[in-house]
C-alpha cells in the first residue's frame, strides 16, 4: 500500500462516519477508498513517526487499513471520529510492530552473547540451567527460520556485522536485508513464544 498523498482535514460527522464504515462492513470497496483518502495521511504521519524505516511504517499502515476492513462494525462515533479511530489503530499496530521486533531481538542478543570473561562469578546452577534452556530455545528457532533469513540474524548477531556491511558480504540490496532482518525477528519472537516451557 502506498503512502497515501496529503489530505484535507475536515470535521468528523459522526452519522456519516457510521454510515460510511457500515458501507465498508458490508464490502463496498468505494467506501473503503474513501476512508483510506481522508485518514491515511494521518495513520501514516503516526506509523513514520513511531517506526524505525518507511518501510515498517508502509508495511503497518496496510495492517491498519486491514484492520480497518474487518472491524469497520466495531465503530462507535461516540468514542470518536473516523479519523481519531483509524490514527489509534495505527498506533497500536505500530507499537505492537515496535515490542515484536524488540522482544526478539532482546531475547537472541541475550542468548548468543559471548560468554563472560572466566575471572567472572560463575551463575548460580539455576541461573546456568536457565541460560542454557534459553540458547537451545533460539538455536531451535533459528533452524527454523528460511536461509536466508537465518544468514542475516547469525551475521548480525554472531559476527556483530551491521546492516549494511551483511548488505556488502552477501551482495543484496541493503532493503532486502533490512526486510529479511525484520521478518526473521518477528518470526523468532513467535517461535520463543511457541518454545517457551509450559506454554
Amino acid at each position: 500500500m502506498a503512502p497515501p498523498p496529503p489530505s484535507v482535514p475536515r470535521a468528523s460527522d459522526p452519522a456519516a462516519d457510521r454510515a460510511l464504515l457500515q458501507q465498508v462492513a458490508l464490502g463496498s470497496a468505494a467506501a473503503m477508498r474513501e476512508v483510506y483518502a481522508r485518514c491515511g495521511s494521518k495513520a501514516f504521519a503516526v506509523t513514520l513517526r513511531l517506526l524505525p524505516s518507511r518501510a515498517d511504517a508502509e508495511e503497518v499502515l496496510q495492517e491498519t487499513f486491514l484492520d480497518v476492513w474487518r472491524r469497520a462494525r466495531e465503530f462507535d462515533p461516540a468514542r470518536g471520529g473516523l479519523e481519531t479511530w483509524v490514527a489509534t489503530i495505527a498506533r497500536t499496530r505500530a507499537i505492537d510492530r515496535l515490542r515484536s521486533m524488540g522482544t526478539a531481538a532482546r531475547v537472541v542478543e541475550g542468548a548468543t552473547h559471548e560468554p563472560p570473561p572466566v575471572s567472572a562469578e560463575p551463575p548460580a546452577p539455576d541461573e546456568a540451567s536457565a541460560q542454557g534452556q534459553n540458547r537451545q530455545r533460539v538455536l531451535a528457532a533459528l533452524k527454523q527460520l528460511p536461509r536466508e533469513q537465518r544468514e542475516v540474524v547469525e551475521l548480525a548477531y554472531f559476527e556483530g556485522l551491521s546492516q549494511r556491511e551483511i548488505a556488502e558480504r552477501t551482495g543484496d540490496p541493503l532493503g532486502t536485508v533490512k526486510t529479511r532482518a525484520r521478518l526473521a525477528l518477528e518470526k523468532l519472537g513467535d517461535l520463543l513464544r511457541e518454545l517457551a516451557p509450559g506454554e
